[in-house]
């Protein structure tokens, strides 16, 4: 699948020149006058997905057509990564000719909305219908710009810390709960044939550049301070490099990105792995193109699924609140769209049409509506039994392989994800920095140095030159 950020797409799948891409709008909407009217099909909506392998379009397209039999609308499912999604937009709004709903990531959310782009009015409408109450206060929070909603949640995976139990218990150690202990561990349990801990450190790399920002938010570690100004040198971010810094020397040697990091952990090669939500059907062997290969794996393929622990939330020596760094999809309606159909399918993907939405991929879909007013805890039950892996011959909830007191974890921190800016007039430097993968360009001095302070500065540095350029 291409979603926004899913740590199984290579390239990170980020929205690349969003910034630019939305300034040619702007200049389209002046030359054109363009009022995003069109003529269209009375019934029939459009419907743009980041799901895009053929596996995930059949499953949407099998919930589009039971939406189709209960209104009569008919729903046209069209498969578009995001950077994608992002051009194609500009087309559209040049010509009139808009999609319907647009399943999008926060960033998008705040740049299509800077720009006028999204119906706000049909968004807050339809969680007013469905109760804001039963949404995740954070991931509605991620998708309002200046009070208004761009766009409403459904669903997400966050960054979380995989670690081998028996080895911690063999050892002695504790679970980890803080970075320091991560850190701790790591040096703790580095052998000559296993790393303490594997995680992203290529530069320039998008899997990095989300690893960076999740364990800096752990520490407390902001983009921008209450004033205004930058603030990625202040301590917090020093103390979080510094940790950074010491994981990466008990990691697996030489640059690791989304794949090396995965096919360590699944060999057995170290003691812990951060990574996504994704990486829990992998780790029950029940993704074939992924499969666990570690000694032990050979006799058991649940072998790592039955001797790892999972930390959703980690805090820090500057925050014992913690954070979990998590990236949000969401429904958008497009200005000019068929708002009453476009809504009414909204509604749907995220009552009847919700649970069946979210078995698309549920290990990299947790549900940021848990449950609806008469039945708060219905959706993220629900989730928790939904069969998860490659081949429906073997597919298998995940609550069935981790335990039920897992599964709620995993759904209890997604209730709270964090990112820089988002929600924020910052929204979109955040998502530039994070489009560019800004701050990660230099990181091999950072562990080739261990000068957090020097690093830290440059980040600085770096975000306000974007935060120029992007005004």
């Amino acid at each position: 699948m291409s979603v926004p950020n899913d740590p199984r797409n290579r390239r990170g799948g980020r929205v690349p020149r969003a910034v630019a891409v939305l300034a040619v709008v702007a200049a389209l909407l002046l030359a054109t006058g363009c009022r995003f009217g069109r003529e269209r099909d009375e019934a029939g909506i459009t419907f743009w997905t980041p799901h895009v392998t053929p596996d995930r379009i059949a499953q949407q397209e099998a919930t589009a057509r039971r939406f189709t039999e209960r209104t009569g609308i008919e729903v046209t499912v069209v498969p578009m990564g995001a950077a994608d999604q992002n051009q194609a937009l500009v087309t559209g709004v040049a010509s009139g000719d808009v999609p319907d709903v647009i399943l999008l990531a926060p960033d998008q959310a705040a740049t299509w909305s800077r720009q006028g782009l999204l119906d706000t009015g049909t968004a807050e409408q339809v969680v007013a219908d469905l109760g804001r109450e039963t949404f995740s206060a954070r991931a509605l929070d991620m998708v309002t710009l200046d009070g208004r909603l761009a766009a409403v949640p459904s669903d997400g995976w966050g960054q979380v810390l995989v670690y081998r139990t028996d080895l911690f218990e063999a050892a002695g150690l504790d679970p980890p709960e803080s970075l320091d202990e991560v850190a701790s561990a790591a040096r703790r349990l580095r052998t000559d044939g296993r790393a303490g801990i594997v995680l992203g450190t290529r530069p320039g790399d998008p899997f990095s550049e989300q690893t960076l920002e999740a364990l800096l938010l752990a520490n407390g570690c902001r983009l921008v301070d209450r004033s205004g100004a930058i603030a990625l040198a202040e301590p917090a971010c020093v103390e979080g490099l510094r940790l950074y810094a010491e994981m990466a020397a008990a990691s697996v040697r030489g640059d690791q990105d989304v794949e090396t990091t995965r096919a360590a952990y699944l060999a057995g090669e170290a003691a812990m792995l951060f990574w996504g939500s994704h990486i829990f059907d992998e780790l029950a062997g029940l993704a074939p193109d992924f499969p666990p290969t570690c000694p032990e794996c050979r006799e058991n393929p649940r072998f790592l699924a039955e001797n790892s622990g999972v930390v959703t939330t980690l805090t820090g020596p500057d925050n014992d609140v913690g954070a979990q760094y998590g990236l949000t999809l969401n429904l958008g309606v497009p200005r000019g769209a068929d708002a009453e159909a476009a809504g009414r399918f909204v509604r749907f993907l995220l009552g009847d049409g919700y649970v069946e939405s979210l078995a698309v991929s549920p290990e990299g879909r947790v549900p940021l509506r848990t449950g609806t007013p008469e039945s708060p805890g219905a959706f993220a039950e629900a989730w928790g039994r939904l069969p998860t892996g490659e081949d429906p011959r073997t597919r298998t909830p995940l609550a069935e392989v981790y335990g039920a007191d897992t599964v709620a974890a995993i759904v209890s921190g997604a209730q709270g994800f964090r990112r820089w800016g988002y929600g924020t007039e910052d929204a979109v430097l955040a998502g530039a920095l994070s489009a560019q993968n800004t701050l990660v360009a230099d990181l091999g001095t950072l562990f080739a140095t261990g000068d957090a302070h020097r690093y830290a500065r440059g980040m600085a540095t770096a975000a306000a030159d974007v935060r120029a350029d992007v005004g």
